[in-house]
């Protein structure tokens, strides 16, 4: 199955990002692992700014376990990004968070793809369940995921 770009209809929080002359390549594009840290960012800035993950004293923290991305259409400096967020698996103690990269006013995003973090306790490392608090903040971001050909 040919992975299939979103629109930003299919999220529900939104991030917005600025590109830097910095993440332009020798292609004249952001490089590819600029996503990556776009996807951190927003999953990381959605948890902090609703008060459910202290990056400094939190006992359970997320671990990136599994990362994937399309790409679609090519984002360069000084593009405006947007970040599109939603969860699309809600475990006992891991969460698929899918991303969409948006350029400019573009209803379609330019890439799509997720991270999966497993919650663990700060200290242990060991897999732990998801706060209250934090699961009901997922939950408000929670769609049903989209069947692929791989079953994911």
């Amino acid at each position: 199955m040919k992975p299939e770009t979103k629109n930003r209809s299919d999220y529900r929080h939104f991030h917005p990002i600025t590109t830097r002359w910095a993440d332009n390549d020798a292609y004249g594009h952001v490089n590819n692992v600029m996503y990556y840290s776009w996807f951190d960012t927003v999953v990381n800035q959605f948890l902090i700014v609703n008060d459910v993950l202290d990056i400094e004293r939190s006992p359970v923290i997320g671990l990136v376990v599994e990362t994937h991305c399309n790409y679609f259409s090519s984002v360069a400096f000084p593009d405006r990004v947007t970040a599109g967020l939603r969860v699309t698996k809600l475990g006992n103690a891991s969460v698929r968070y899918e991303i969409g990269i948006f350029r400019d006013d573009d209803e379609q995003a330019a890439a799509c793809g997720y991270l999966v973090h497993v919650y663990v306790g700060r200290e242990s490392r060991r897999p732990a369940g998801i706060p209250d608090p934090m699961r009901r903040l997922l939950r408000t971001v929670l769609v049903e995921a989209e069947p692929t050909e791989a079953g994911e």
